[in-house]
């Protein structure tokens, strides 16, 4: 099972026990969450939580994607999600996302998530390209990417898919 680690944190593959944690963080940020993440919602439960934890289990065997928790570096206190995905292994590219709980944001958590991620694509995934998307109007991920390092590209028309309309995008990278 793959762990990572950035300076202060932990990046490991959601256990059934994260549940609680991560229901609570989606409550606790869904005033944030909610434009971006269509996935979130007032009654989101630990079902809900376990759903998704199995979804990525099933994607990181399959090769698909590869999530993690993001957690405080002893691990005790869960901050938020990341992940690559959306893997194109003939181009040697992917998608980067993240997302950090309310109480968490502001202490540069997701920029240091994007950092070893962008370090795990390309050191063990072999890819050469890590995209960031973000639809436009979502100010805080785009600085996010900024903050990290990653180069903006360009705005991508009806790139992403949120509460039922395609949106623009800001395209950013990160190359190996």
């Amino acid at each position: 099972m793959t762990t990572l680690s950035a300076p202060g944190l932990l990046l490991r593959p959601f256990r059934a026990s994260d549940a609680p944690a991560f229901t609570e963080a989606v409550l606790e940020s869904l005033a944030l969450l909610q434009p971006w993440m269509p996935w979130s919602h007032a009654g989101y439960s630990e079902a809900d939580a376990l759903e998704w934890f199995r979804f990525t289990h099933a994607g990181r065997e399959a090769g698909t994607h590869h999530e993690f928790g993001v957690f405080s570096e002893d691990g005790g206190r869960f901050l938020g999600g990341a992940g690559l995905s959306q893997f194109h292994p003939t181009h040697r590219n992917c998608n980067l996302g993240y997302w950090v709980r309310q109480s968490a944001q502001r202490q540069a958590v997701a920029s240091r998530c994007v950092k070893v991620l962008a370090d795990y694509a390309f050191s063990t995934l072999h890819m050469h390209r890590v995209e960031i998307s973000a639809a436009v109007g979502n100010a805080a991920s785009a600085a996010v990417a900024r903050k990290a390092g990653a180069v903006w590209e360009c705005v991508a028309r009806n790139k992403l898919w949120l509460h039922g309309r395609a949106v623009d995008a800001d395209v950013f990278s990160v190359v190996g």
